[in-house]
């Protein structure tokens, strides 16, 4: 079997350190950012030398704030980086208008040079955004994959912690940063050293790219009937087409009946009820994190009409979806 794509740089001068640079967005989360730094400064403290380090950059140089509201003082503005530097960007809260056209050009022109890059949490959209990611395979955090795989069909979307594609790297946010550097400090400098930068973080169950970001079905449910898990999973891959009871029940080997009953004891709800949950809740996700049309949003969650469309979400949200687009709009204008 053939290994997997990996993101290992071989360096010019092996005892030179190896350099991050950490690209901070406006809003960027410090969960993602400060798992990844803290993993190169203790494979430094564990290895007893500096294998890595690293430099804070940002649009103007000066600070970046994350979501959380702490502020950080950047190194330098978007300058020029050296062809070794590994480029990590931090994403966070609403990071599409945190990927100015600054960032995007920078990103072009650095990648021209070959650079190995990689977007932390949501940053997987401004690599996506520069066009640095068409033809491979990605992740983004779970809340963003919908609006991701709208706005991106070239890129092969996933839903693992992370993906490593040649030079380019994603990850799904949160610990995930742990994960991702963990696999890259075993391929610098061995798997020994990974597992005990892994032992001081106290991080006991290192996931790799096969493992996905979100909780399976019936842990996610707090249900561990296999044919309820089996009918909820069919549902979340067929939101633009839904799929009739019947057809469930007859995919799952029971009636109709035995289906509406199984979801009334455990869901406390029908399964046309809940479906409707789920595509209205896809709905939200594009309204608040997209450009599409209200129009648009209706066809991708499987509405015939913007008019049956409004009439739900006003029913679950008691919101219009109109009104949901401009309040979020107004929010970010604040």
């Amino acid at each position: 079997m053939a290994k997997a794509p990996h993101a290992q740089r071989i360096p010019e001068n092996p005892d030179k350190p190896r350099r991050f640079v950490f690209v901070l967005l406006d809003n960027f989360s410090l969960l993602c950012f400060s798992t990844a730094i803290e993993s190169l400064r203790i494979a430094n403290r564990m290895a007893g030398r500096p294998l890595y380090e690293w430099t804070l950059v940002g649009e103007g140089g000066e600070q970046a704030a994350c979501s959380a509201g702490t502020v950080f003082q950047l190194d330098h503005d978007l300058v020029e980086m050296n062809r070794e530097d590994t480029v990590l960007v931090c994403g966070g809260i609403d990071v599409q208008t945190a990927t100015t056209k600054k960032v995007l050009s920078w990103l072009r022109r650095e990648a021209r040079k070959g650079l190995i890059m990689g977007g932390l949490c949501t940053a997987a959209y401004s690599l996506a955004k520069a066009g640095l990611l068409d033809g491979r395979r990605a992740t983004i955090h779970w809340e963003n994959q919908d609006s991701f795989g709208e706005e991106f069909e070239d890129v092969t979307l996933t839903k693992s912690v992370f993906v490593v594609d040649h030079n380019r790297m994603t990850t799904a946010g949160g610990t995930s940063s742990i994960d991702l550097m963990l696999k890259i400090i075993a391929d610098d400098q061995g798997e020994d050293l990974a597992n005990a930068v892994a032992d001081q973080l106290i991080y006991s169950s290192i996931r790799t790219d096969q493992d996905t970001q979100r909780l399976s079905v019936p842990t996610r449910i707090g249900v561990r009937h296999p044919k309820l898990s089996q009918v909820i999973q069919i549902m979340e891959v067929n939101i633009e087409e839904p799929i009739s009871p019947s057809i469930l029940a007859q995919d799952v080997g029971m009636s109709t009946r035995q289906l509406e009953r199984l979801f009334r004891r455990y869901l406390n709800r029908s399964p046309k009820r809940y479906y409707m949950e789920l595509r209205l809740q896809k709905a939200r996700n594009l309204l608040m994190q997209t450009d599409m049309s209200v129009i648009n949003v209706a066809l991708a969650c499987g509405f015939a009409s913007p008019s049956h469309f409004s009439k739900c979400y006003r029913a679950h949200y008691d919101t219009t979806p109109y009104r949901e687009r401009g309040s979020h709009a107004a929010r970010l204008s604040i």
